[in-house]
């Protein structure tokens, strides 16, 4: 189960609209779905599975709820 870090979630809002704005300038293909199997299929797969097999506080929340 996910932890929620209010530095974490206050730091993607806040951080990189220009760093990525940068990198597709540069990158035609920065961003695009699919690239994180090209660039590092290692890290892709990890993603996936820990993406399909993690949930967060607000999931069980809204099972309780239902």
């Amino acid at each position: 189960m996910r932890k929620p870090s209010l530095k974490r979630s206050i730091s993607a809002r806040t951080t990189g609209r220009a760093k990525r704005a940068l990198k597709r300038s540069i990158n035609p293909y920065y961003g695009k779905k699919g690239m994180g199997w090209i660039n590092n299929p290692k890290k892709a797969m990890y993603n996936k599975v820990y993406h399909k097999t993690t949930f967060g506080v607000s999931y069980i929340w809204s099972i309780r709820c239902s």
